[in-house]
C-alpha cells in the first residue's frame, strides 16, 4: 500500500490549550487542532496568539495535525 505524504500548511495560532495543543487557523479560514512535536515543545512555551506555525496534516483527516515548525518564534 503506498504511503501518502502529509499536507503541510502555514497557519496562525488562534488559541493555546493545555497539554501542548493549539488551535491553528489556516489561510483558507479552516481551523484545526494541532499538537506540538515533543522536540520543539520547550520553544513552544513562548508561543502567543497570532504567531505563525507550520503544521502537517494527514490527507485522510484534516481536522487535526501536528506543529512541525515555529515560524513566528526567534531563538
Amino acid at each position: 500500500m503506498p504511503r501518502h505524504e502529509p499536507i503541510r500548511a502555514e497557519g496562525r495560532v488562534k488559541e493555546t490549550l493545555p497539554n501542548g495543543l493549539l488551535r491553528v487557523e489556516l489561510p483558507n479560514g479552516h481551523q484545526i487542532l494541532a499538537h506540538v512535536l515533543r522536540r520543539i515543545r520547550p520553544e513552544a512555551g513562548r508561543l502567543r496568539i497570532g504567531d505563525r506555525v507550520t503544521v502537517e496534516m494527514s490527507p485522510f483527516d484534516m481536522a487535526e495535525g501536528c506543529v512541525t515548525d515555529l515560524n513566528g518564534i526567534t531563538t
